[in-house]
C-alpha cells in the first residue's frame, strides 16, 4: 500500500512539474537571429523554421504545391510514382524560376471510391481520400503558406485524378483571396504527358506499343531519375523484363539521362506557364 502511494506522489509530481514547465518555457523569438549558414534546397521540408523566414524576407515568394498519388502501377512500377516524378519535377521548375520552394509533396489524393472499392482502389497499396478532403487539405496547406508571406502559390499534380481538384481549390481561394498581396494559381502545363511522349518519341525514338499495365517509358524513365530501384530494374533485368511497352529501360544510365531530358522538358514547359499566370 505505501509502495503504490510512493509510486502515485512520485507519478503526481513529475506531472505536475512537467505541466509547469510547459506553461513557463517561452516560444522561440520570431526575430531571432539565424545562428549558422542557411542549408541550400528548394525543398521547403529540409529547411528551418528560421531559413523559411530569411528565405521569404529576402525575396523566396513563390512556393509550388506539387500533389502524386499512392496507386496501382503494373507489376514493376512502385505505388508511389508520381511522388518520384514530383521529387524530380518541382525542383527542377523551381530552380528554373529561381527564388522559389517546393512544398512537401502531397500524396494522398482522390484514387476511386472507398466502400465498396473502385478504380484504383481495388488493388492492395492504393490510399485513396474523397474528393471533398482532397480540396479542403489543400485549402489549408494554401492558407498556411499564406500566412507566411508567400505571395505566389502555385497548385500542380502529376496524376489526372487530381487536376478537378487543384482547378477548384485554386480558383475558390483566388476569389476569396481577392485584393490582398497573394495570389493562387491552378497549373495545368504541370501535367503534360501527350506532351511528353512527343518528345520522347521525336528525341529518342520511342515507339510504344500500351501493354496495359499503367505505365509507360516515360514516367519510368522519369522515377528512374529519383530511383531505378522504384521500377524493379534490376530484378527485371535478371528476368529478361526490362522494357515497357516496346521500349528498353536498359542501358540503365543512358534511359537515366533519358529521364532527365524528359525532367527538363517539362519544367521548361511548366516554369513557362507559371511566369506568365504569375504575370497577370
Amino acid at each position: 500500500m505505501r509502495a503504490t502511494a510512493a509510486r502515485g506522489l512520485v507519478l503526481a509530481i513529475l506531472a505536475g512539474t512537467a505541466s509547469v514547465a510547459a506553461q513557463t518555457t517561452a516560444p522561440p523569438d520570431i526575430t531571432a537571429v539565424r545562428p549558422i549558414p542557411a542549408a541550400q534546397s528548394v525543398f521547403l521540408e529540409e529547411l528551418t523554421w528560421l531559413e523559411v523566414r530569411d528565405a521569404i524576407a529576402g525575396g523566396t515568394t513563390t512556393v509550388i504545391v506539387p500533389t502524386g498519388g499512392i496507386e496501382q502501377s503494373g507489376p514493376y512500377l512502385a505505388v508511389g510514382k508520381h511522388n518520384y516524378v514530383n521529387r524530380a519535377l518541382c525542383a527542377a521548375v523551381a530552380r528554373r524560376l529561381g527564388r522559389t520552394l517546393c512544398a512537401p509533396n502531397v500524396p494522398f489524393v482522390p484514387e476511386g471510391d472507398l466502400e465498396p472499392p473502385s478504380a484504383h482502389m481495388r488493388y492492395p497499396g492504393t490510399i485513396s481520400v474523397t474528393e471533398q478532403t482532397f480540396r479542403a487539405l489543400l485549402t489549408d496547406i494554401a492558407a498556411s503558406l499564406k500566412a507566411h508571406g508567400f505571395q505566389h502559390i502555385l497548385l500542380v499534380g502529376d496524376s489526372g485524378g487530381n487536376q478537378p481538384g487543384l482547378k477548384a481549390v485554386a480558383a475558390d481561394l483566388a476569389g476569396r483571396w481577392a485584393g490582398t498581396e497573394t495570389s493562387i494559381h491552378y497549373v495545368p502545363e504541370y501535367y503534360d504527358y501527350p506532351a511528353a511522349k512527343a518528345f520522347a518519341a521525336r528525341s529518342f525514338g520511342w515507339k510504344e506499343i500500351d501493354e496495359g499495365l499503367h505505365d509507360d517509358a516515360v514516367i519510368s524513365a522519369l522515377v528512374m531519375t529519383v530511383d531505378a530501384d522504384a521500377v524493379r530494374i534490376r530484378q527485371r533485368i535478371a528476368a529478361n523484363k526490362a522494357s515497357i511497352n516496346g521500349v528498353p529501360l536498359t542501358p540503365v544510365d543512358r534511359v537515366r539521362d533519358q529521364g532527365k531530358q524528359l525532367v527538363d522538358f517539362r519544367a521548361a514547359a511548366a516554369a513557362d506557364a507559371i511566369r506568365r499566370a504569375i504575370a497577370k
